[in-house]
This record gives C-alpha cells, structure tokens and sequence, in this order.
C-alpha cells in the first residue's frame, strides 16, 4: 500500500530523513516510535504531502505521489489524517466537520453525506454529539470526531500523528480503542504514538526511529521481547524504569 524509497528531507540544514525506504503493507498496522526529534512525525507527514520531499520516492496505492499530474487536494482527501490538536472546524457542528468533504470534494449529495457521517459518528460512538459544535466536546471526543471525520471518506489508508498527545490521561484510552477497532477491521494503519502498551497489542510491526533513520523494524512482539539495536533498547529501558516520560 505504501513504499517509500530512498527518501530524503531537510530543514535548512538539518537533514531531517535520511535514506528513508520501507514498505507498508495493505492491511497492515504499523506503530513508528522513537525519541522527540527522531523524524517520525515528518515521516508519516510526507505520506500525505503534508511535508514535501527533497529526493527518493514515495508511492501510495501503486501511484508516485510526487509523480506529475497528481492533484495534491485529490490526493490527500483518499488517506485519511488525524492529527494532534484535533483541527476540527470550530464553527461548524459535528456532523457539518463530516460532511464538508464528502460533499465538496466527492460531489455527494446532501442527504447521502449525512446518513454516512452518522454511521460513522455511531462507529466512533460520538453519534449523539451530531448537533453540537467542537468547544462543547471533551478532548477525547473530539478526536473520536477527527477520526470520524477522516473515515467518511472511506480512505484506504489512515495516518494518525501523535493522536492522544494533546489528551489529558483520562481520555486517552478511549481514543485508543478507537483506533483499535479500525486496526480489527483490516484498515491500513499508520500511527506515530508514544503508547507502547496500544503498540504492543495493536501492531503487526514497530518502526524505531532516530536521528532521522529507522534503526529497527520488527513484529509487536520482538520488539519488546528481542530489542536489537542499542538505540532501540535504550529507549524501552528508558520508558520502562520509574521516571520514564511514558
């Protein structure tokens, strides 16, 4: 579903991927985690062209995303994005948040996008908050919206970036079994996150990340059991010991 090849980025002067290629799968659940300033967040930005890229390639569905004729809006409203801070329209209720792109970029009919962002609002378990605007919502439904909101869409691929960064602690969890249940779906997942215990049971692999490079890739499972490289154990150590930042 996704490749990326030799990709490359930089910030002035800090080279932020460096030589990035791996390969996602269709259905596959993928978790990228690492220490702050690690890439990981630039890396699932440019699956979407949120960030451009300054050489490699980058092919989503079969389809070069940098190729010529790619219309960028086209594009990135068939890969659905969930980002930290929510950036829901703040005018808008919830059920107008989802209905705005599948009426003005699929063409659908009023009434149609309606009756499908309730269905997916009753997914998400925020059916009930339809007529309610963003500010009257809990952080953890409103990210339940987010999540809404990207799947009215019916994208073949979902990208989530840090999505329970900007959580208090208690709505986290709720967030996660979110995404959990779209992981049990058969979607294709792509999720930056610090959760290693969500990792842990809703991946098929781990991407560590460092320095702009992904220094291990494994199963849920060895990755927690069989770290192999230093970097990659430092940072479980790390997480695990009582003053851990996770």
């Amino acid at each position: 579903m996704i490749e990326l090849s030799h990709v490359n980025k930089h910030f002035g002067s800090h080279h932020v991927l460096r030589d990035i290629t791996e390969t996602i799968e269709r259905g596959e659940v993928v978790v990228i985690c690492g220490p702050s300033g690690s890439g990981k967040s630039t890396l699932i930005r440019t699956i979407n062209r949120l960030e451009e890229i300054d050489s490699g390639q980058i092919r989503v569905d079969g389809r070069d995303i940098h190729g010529p004729g790619v219309q960028i809006d086209r594009f990135r409203s068939g890969i659905g994005f969930v980002f930290q801070q929510f950036n829901l329209f703040p005018h808008l209720t919830v059920l107008e948040n989802c209905t705005l792109a599948p009426v003005h970029l699929q063409g659908l009919e009023q009434g149609n996008a309606r009756q499908k962002a309730i269905t997916v609002l009753e997914r998400m378990g925020v059916a009930d908050k339809a007529g309610a605007y963003p500010a009257h919502l809990s952080g953890g439904q409103q990210q339940r919206v987010a999540i809404a909101r990207a799947l009215v869409m019916e994208p073949p691929v979902m990208l989530f970036d840090e999505p329970t960064s900007a959580l208090d602690p208690e709505m986290i969890g709720e967030v996660l079994l979110a995404i959990k249940s779209l992981a049990h779906q058969g979607m294709t997942l792509v999720c930056v996150t610090h959760e290693m215990g969500f990792a842990r049971e809703v991946a098929d692999r781990i991407l560590f990340m460092a320095d702009g490079s992904i220094l291990e890739r494994a199963s849920a499972e060895d990755f927690f059991a069989h770290p192999e490289h230093p970097r990659t154990r430092k940072f479980l150590s790390d997480i695990r010991s009582p003053f851990g930042r996770y």
